[in-house]
């Protein structure tokens, strides 16, 4: 058993070297990377585009595990992942981790994705569904797979939030070849991911979307909230051109597929038992 267990320490030692230095390569090659120019002249990012990394089911270094549901067994079984996180560690506040344990053991009843609720940002990002960006000089949309969730990014004309809501309020502006998207306005309900990593309402989520060949750009995330963590931290992914001939948005309108599990409890109960 030692025996095997050295063999796997080595080879995922020797993934790991081969792993960071293809990124490396791949960060050095996208330096000097010019994306293709809109009619004004601007960085094109039109396009569908999806992450492929766990960062769904927890954005910070985790093993394999059960799902929430272990009747399914290996079906919607926990994937092992490296995490997003830059460092691997959210600082969060003493009280806001204890918070984020609750929130993990109580995920069935608590996590918004499962009550279909729009998922908030940067986690509409990494989620399992694509989406597509659609640009033009003065706005730029994010149109969403999941729950059709929509973001407008404004790029002129900026305005400070005008109230709380799920996808937050979004102000853009161009860095060179870097889409920095600047959005607050929260209302404090979504999460990060499946294992309870949380905000409030104080989220300030600043993005920078960088083309780095034809086909990926790099996905970065500064985030901050005072009333959780202990100081900013930040993310990063690369984040892939669906390249398929017949790529689209499809429609995952979920708020149907739980209706029985939100409103169940009010639905009027006949004296013959049936609906």
């Amino acid at each position: 058993m030692r025996d095997r267990f050295g063999r796997w320490a080595t080879m995922l030692a020797v993934i790991a070297v081969a792993l960071s230095l293809e990124v490396s390569s791949a960060t050095a090659q996208s330096t000097d990377y010019r994306a293709p120019r809109t009619a004004a002249g601007l960085p094109d990012l039109n396009g569908i585009w999806q992450t492929i990394n766990s960062a769904h089911w927890n954005i910070e270094p985790h093993a394999a595990g059960p799902g929430i549901v272990r009747e399914l067994g290996a079906s919607v079984a926990v994937p092992a992942g490296h995490g997003v996180v830059d460092g691997g560690t959210i600082p969060y506040r003493p009280e806001a981790l204890l918070q984020r344990d609750e929130n993990f053991a109580n995920r069935l009843e608590l996590d918004p994705e499962i009550k279909c609720y729009l998922p908030g940002v940067p986690r509409a990002t990494y989620m399992p569904f694509p989406f597509q960006i659609i640009q033009s000089e003065q706005h730029i949309m994010i149109v969403h797979e999941y729950a059709g969730a929509v973001r407008t990014i404004y790029m002129e004309n900026h305005t400070p939030w005008p109230a709380p809501t799920w996808m937050g309020w979004s102000n853009g502006s161009w860095d060179g070849e870097t889409l920095v998207i600047d959005t607050q306005g929260f209302n404090g309900q979504t999460w990060f991911d499946r294992a309870g990593n949380f905000h409030s309402d104080a989220l300030h989520v600043i993005e920078r979307i960088t083309p780095r060949s034809a086909e990926t750009m790099m996905y970065e995330v500064t985030i901050e909230d005072p009333n959780v963590f202990t100081r900013p931290w930040t993310m990063s992914m690369p984040l892939y051109r669906r390249v398929e001939a017949n790529a689209e948005i499809l429609e995952f309108e979920c708020v149907e597929f739980v209706e029985d599990l939100i409103y169940g409890h009010l639905r009027k109960q006949l004296d013959n038992g049936t609906q």
